[in-house]
């Protein structure tokens, strides 16, 4: 007996020698977040690209994958026709976006886990819009939340449950001006979750509102939020991660009580219907490691870029990083990380 026991100890103990990590693997996490995917449309008019959209995120699929958990906003809808197109006050600024659903494909290729649909395109063709773009990426095996009849979603893996809320100002969307109601939310989430992601759908929109105001925010009309107090609330509630997006261009990062907020993460993949000129066609894919609570760790900023019909592709000259470093030392002085030039982002205990 004590033989057999000394053989299991040593073949123990020959396993943490050869792998460090085994045993302790799971005690750091990654999720990866990115902001708006929208990979063409077919109304009004013809505007897909070839091969049902296979080559859009071709190039970065393998860093999108490198991860426990990876987000990503879902602008438009996956319909392959009919719908009832959405109208609004100002023609000028309103756009409906319809997307077939073979399309989920690349989500999938990509390895998308987790998608929101609290936004202002989630109601691009009405409720048969809505109803099929959350069948069809039920039936691909994606997680989605922010609309009223899924709001969250939660997804297991490895032992860590990973929970998912989304929120916007339009209509069947999660309320993002609801702050009370978002706060009771996200407490009952995290009762049941390891690590609660936070989506909000906010802030105005355009190169000229890059900067997080901690104000309210509108934009044509519309209470766009105060996205510093609602992320600042959500994480007060218990949430751990926040990934904003809506304004269409990239902003600062902050980290408040251990836990990290991305005020916008841009246009990620936007296959023309969205402008991708300037500042707009830059976008960081957000790689953030947490331990399992949901603390923060360490983050890394990977540039990306987009130009007008064209894949989403790696950016060797990082200049959104450049732009989110200036916004954070601007926007958020006293957060507790810094930002390399090599894209790391880490924290600075205090």
């Amino acid at each position: 007996m004590l033989a057999m026991q000394k053989s299991i100890l040593l073949f123990l103990f020959s396993l943490l020698f050869i792998h460090p990590t085994l045993f302790a693997q799971r005690d750091t996490l990654t999720i990866i977040g990115v902001g708006d995917i929208m990979m063409g449309t077919n109304y009004p008019e013809n505007k897909l690209p070839s091969e049902n959209g296979a080559g859009l995120m071709r190039s970065i699929n393998h860093i999108l994958k490198n991860a426990d958990v990876t987000f990503g906003n879902l602008e438009g809808t996956l319909l392959d026709s009919g719908g009832t197109p959405k109208t609004c006050r100002d023609p000028k600024v309103c756009y409906a976006f319809r997307t077939p659903v073979a399309y989920v494909q690349n989500l999938v290729d990509a390895g998308f886990d987790m998608m929101s649909l609290a936004n202002n395109h989630a109601g691009d063709m009405g409720d048969a819009g809505r109803k099929s773009s959350m069948k069809t990426l039920d039936d691909a095996g994606i997680l989605h939340a922010g609309q009223l009849q899924q709001k969250t979603c939660i997804f297991t893996k490895d032992g860590i449950r990973y929970g998912l809320i989304a929120f916007a100002p339009n209509s069947n969307c999660v309320p993002l001006n609801d702050t009370e109601g978002a706060k009771k939310l996200v407490a009952e989430l995290s009762k049941q979750c390891d690590v609660v992601i936070v989506s909000f759908h906010g802030g105005a929109e355009g190169a000229q509102y890059q900067n997080v105001t901690r104000k309210t925010e509108l934009y044509h009309g519309e209470n766009r939020g105060n996205v510093y107090q609602f992320s600042h609330a959500m994480i007060d509630a218990g949430a751990d991660i926040i990934f904003g997006h809506g304004p269409h261009v990239t902003r600062a990062i902050e980290v408040y009580k251990k836990r990290i907020i991305a005020y916008s993460l841009g246009n990620f993949c936007t296959y023309r219907g969205i402008s991708v000129s300037g500042v707009n066609g830059l976008a960081p894919i957000l790689k953030v490691k947490t331990n399992k609570n949901g603390e923060f760790l360490q983050g890394e900023i990977i540039s990306t870029y987009q130009t007008y019909g064209d894949g989403v592709k790696v950016d060797p000259e990082k200049k959104v990083l450049k732009i989110i470093q200036d916004l954070t030392k601007k926007d958020f002085p006293e957060t507790p990380i810094s930002i390399g030039a090599n894209g790391i982002i880490n924290y600075i205990a205090q």
